[in-house]
């Protein structure tokens, strides 16, 4: 078994920092190879303990983000029982999160918190790699936006409720999304305690987890490139972005000419023809096969949840999640008012407001017109706060919304990627295979151990 898939137990170690590595849905932990052999590159064994999750591959991640927690969070346990038997106990964790591995991660970690580990050990770094934060629900309009909402939450099981956020998380009466950003759960509380927090999100063409999901926005202002001008970090140019000023609209003498942008376009759509073609012949057969399979494979998760919740050793997870029932009653104002506001049928964004804030502290990217606040948060943590939308809000939900603001509150180093080489940017942020087309995705990684990995 290679080093990327497990962690051996060596009394001679010295290292005291302990990285959790978390993959994504239908993933193994091969797919954080990468990621892992980049790490013990530059941290030896001395240095860094690395241990790359397993309890949740393949279709296990159908189980739900709480199951696939309890499940890491019983290995990460695990390991730190040991190597303390062992004489080489852990003072420091770093969590990293690769998609649905980011959201089991925030779980994780709010159990972990409320055993009281981090009163032993001290949470260093929390990051996660195109991650849904915000669910995978389209804010999109239309027929076709409200099929695959209600197509693609009823074919991943559990996971699939959560994240098309039509759950109800045990006695909430919420969906789990929401209670994972609750300022008043363990798992908000949890996160608070990390010492760096960041997210890498991709700008374009993630069609697993959609850039305003990632990196937790109420704006895109990538939808059209031609539109805006981006600025790029010196040293990982052109495919990190500047964190502090990284997109800005364009002046409109800039922009393509309407006949300009029509031909490109055209040329685009001849290309595309024979896809088209091919994927109206294939789609009706490949919805039907993914129909099928996924009703065997939520039947079989529905019975691994029931072995699991009778298993034992879980009393220790079944914590209250909520601090106090306090509820932010001008919050739920807001996000009510921006409802109504967004009640016209068919449109993608909510309605221009004349220089209003985004709804719930949303925020957009920085541009040279809106600087930073540096405000500090009720949790005493940098905050981002709302301000002048340069972009269209997205037509989101209420709950949604309420994300964006809870979720901001704590603070974000928020690094957005610019991934052009490959069609679907999803794996290649992680370089989750090794292919020519994902080698952009190693400059992703390797400013993640510049900047964003604290030892």
């Amino acid at each position: 078994m290679e080093e990327s898939e497990r962690t051996s137990i060596d009394p001679q170690r010295k290292a005291d920092h302990l990285c959790v590595l978390v993959h994504g849905l239908w993933g193994n932990p091969s797919h954080l190879a990468y990621l892992a052999e980049s790490l013990r590159e530059k941290h030896p064994v001395h240095e860094l303990n690395i241990l790359v999750a397993k309890s949740n591959s393949g279709t296990y991640t159908y189980d739900g983000i709480e199951t696939g927690g309890e499940r890491v969070t019983q290995e990460i346990e695990t390991l730190l029982q040991e190597l303390e038997r062992d004489g080489a106990p852990i003072k420091k964790i770093s969590v990293i999160g690769y998609s649905l591995g980011g959201l089991i991660a925030r779980y994780a970690i709010g159990l972990l918190h409320s055993k009281g580990w981090f009163e032993k050990i001290q949470p260093i770094n929390f990051t996660t790699f195109a991650t849904p934060h915000l669910g995978v629900r389209t804010p999109l309009r239309g027929y076709h936006s409200q099929l695959w909402n209600a197509f693609g939450s009823r074919t991943l099981s559990a996971s699939g409720r959560q994240l098309f956020t039509i759950d109800t998380f045990r006695d909430t009466k919420r969906p789990i999304l929401s209670v994972l950003a609750d300022p008043d759960s363990i798992f908000i509380r949890a996160l608070s305690r990390f010492k760096n927090r960041s997210l890498y999100a991709n700008i374009i063409n993630d069609r697993s987890a959609p850039y305003y999901t990632t990196a937790i926005t109420a704006t895109d202002p990538f939808v059209d490139l031609d539109a805006v001008t981006i600025r790029y970090l010196p040293k990982y140019s052109p495919i990190i972005l500047d964190a502090d000023r990284p997109v800005a609209p364009k002046a409109s003498q800039d922009k393509q000419s309407f006949y300009t942008r029509l031909s490109s376009s055209s040329q685009g759509l001849l290309y595309r023809v024979p896809l088209y073609t091919a994927l109206i012949a294939l789609i009706p057969v490949a919805t039907v096969v993914w129909t099928v399979n996924s009703g065997i494979q939520s039947f079989r998760s529905n019975k691994r949840i029931q072995v699991h919740e009778k298993g034992s050793g879980l009393d220790g997870y079944r914590i209250p999640l909520l601090l106090s029932n306090g509820t932010n009653t001008a919050r739920g104002a807001m996000s009510g008012a921006f409802r109504r506001m967004n009640s016209t049928p068919g449109q993608d964004y909510l309605p221009e407001s004349s220089g209003e804030e985004t709804p719930n502290g949303a925020t957009t990217p920085t541009t040279d017109q809106a600087p930073p606040d540096n405000s500090s948060s009720p949790l005493g943590l940098k905050r981002t706060t709302s301000r002048k939308a340069e972009f269209p809000t997205l037509a989101l939900s209420d709950a949604q919304f309420e994300m964006i603001g809870n979720l901001d509150e704590v603070g974000w180093q928020k690094h957005l990627v610019h991934i052009r080489d490959v069609g679907h940017t999803h794996a290649a942020i992680i370089v989750r295979m090794q292919k020519p087309g994902f080698e952009e995705g190693k400059v992703v990684v390797r400013h993640w151990l510049d900047q964003g990995f604290e030892m």
